[in-house]
């Protein structure tokens, strides 16, 4: 009776043990990070979305969000950036926290990227234009989720990248890496190839009579002369834009960038 007491006791203790860590995760997971007032996603894409960003910004330590809004009081989109961070006090460490914000003004079709203390060191300005200027097609087209995903994974891939290094270098590239190791290898293996084997000594030159050889003619011919003419086209992209970060009211430094849609 004793010893199966003591085995309850002891798969109570287990279970209580395994079941706190998972209690947080769960209770993370819940976490509110996309805030659709302008209602563009279906509930089945706000929870993905934001199953996403909770996922994404817990490896960066990071609350990744994303507003969107009609703008009904044509607040200017970047204060309205700020206002929700002061109001909100979003971070994922602590209330005004690290935090990188997208916010879409539908009214004005102006977008804005914020990013606050981590995010505001590893998602820079030159960051934040990159990332804006990978979704600013999608938003156009309105396809807001696919865009808001590329957010997501895009921010989590740049913040994995120490400041001031660029994160879009091709050196970085997984692809790249292994073409790169493939051609290096068969480098390699043509080297240790060519040396294993014997040197051809038989060339043109071993059966030709030098004394019997040579140019018999030479001539040279104008053909004619060919001129192309090509037209330059300048860009007509509507992502231009950039506005840089700044100080919310409540004294929160931010990086930033901002255009059109």
């Amino acid at each position: 009776m004793r010893k199966h007491y003591a085995i309850l006791t002891v798969l109570f203790c287990l279970a209580a043990y395994f079941a706190i860590p998972f209690g947080t995760s769960a209770a993370a997971e819940t976490k509110k990070l996309i805030y659709d007032e302008a209602n563009l996603l279906s509930e089945e894409e706000y929870m993905e979305l934001n199953a996403m960003a909770n996922e994404y910004g817990a490896k960066r330590e990071t609350d990744m969000i994303i507003i969107t809004s009609n703008n009904e009081d044509n607040t200017d989109v970047e204060l309205m950036t700020e206002d929700f961070y002061d109001e909100q006090a979003p971070g994922y460490d602590k209330p005004h926290g690290n935090a990188v914000i997208l916010t879409l003004d539908m009214r004005n079709r102006d977008v804005y990227l914020a990013g606050f203390y981590k995010a505001e060191e590893f998602l820079d300005d030159g960051r934040l234009d990159r990332i804006r200027e990978k979704i600013t097609p999608n938003l156009t087209n309105g396809d807001y989720k696919l865009a808001f995903e590329k957010y997501i994974k895009t921010a989590h891939k740049y913040m994995g990248f120490k400041p001031g290094v660029d994160p879009d270098n091709p050196l970085f590239n997984f692809g790249f890496q292994l073409i790169a190791a493939l051609v290096v290898g068969g480098i390699v293996v043509g080297i240790m190839t060519y040396r294993s084997g014997g040197r051809v000594t038989v060339n043109r030159r071993t059966y030709e009579d030098a004394s019997t050889s040579g140019i018999v003619d030479r001539q040279d011919q104008y053909l004619r002369t060919t001129t192309t003419k090509r037209k330059i086209e300048r860009s007509t992209s509507s992502s231009s834009g950039g506005g840089g970060g700044g100080i919310t009211g409540g004294g929160h430094s931010h990086s930033g960038s901002r255009g059109k849609f």
